[in-house]
């Protein structure tokens, strides 16, 4: 059998991505009709209709996935191309013990919007480590599975130190 070439390859991913957003946009708009017939009901529950909108970004998330996975496999093939994506998840990773420690210790000093952005960095972390596990597993030369080794340890850690964090304070 003929293996397929990086070109289809790259279609099929295109493909992938572009039908996540169409499958996306639609339940987008089938949640924002709901929400738009039954005002009463989404003032009445905003905390189960917000819980509702986080758990259908979590899954569209997840959703976007699946073709990053075998985006991932494509460039895996190419040294200098994975070596960059290892050297922006690396960058990428360092976010998170920065957001971690605005929200600790700059309490009071950090403005809103970049407190937020922190929490919102955070709250995807689970995810984040996810996508930097399944990289390091297709990872194939020396410098891409060293730096997205160390890209692993450093979200891990956050992550866990994040998690003692909050059952300390409680």
């Amino acid at each position: 059998m003929k293996p397929v070439s990086v070109r289809i390859q790259l279609w099929l991913i295109a493909g992938g991505y572009a039908a996540v957003i169409v499958i996306s946009a639609l339940w987008f708009l089938a949640r924002y009709l709901q929400e738009a017939a039954h005002p009463a009901d989404v003032s009445a529950a905003s905390g189960m209709y917000a819980a509702g909108d986080a758990m259908l970004a979590f899954l569209i998330a997840c959703l976007f996935l699946i073709p990053s996975f075998f985006l991932l496999r494509v460039i895996a093939k190419f040294e200098g191309l994975y070596s960059t994506y290892a050297k922006f998840l690396l960058a990428f990773s360092l976010t998170a013990p920065v957001s971690l420690a605005l929200l600790n210790f700059g309490l009071n000093r950090v403005p809103q919007s970049l407190g937020f952005l922190c929490l919102y960095r955070l709250f995807w972390s689970p995810l984040i480590l996810l996508g930097i596990v399944a990289s390091r597993l297709v990872a194939r030369f020396a410098l891409a599975k060293k730096l997205t080794s160390y890209a692993l340890i450093v979200e891990g850690l956050t992550l866990g130190i994040a998690v003692a964090l909050l059952f300390k304070r409680h």
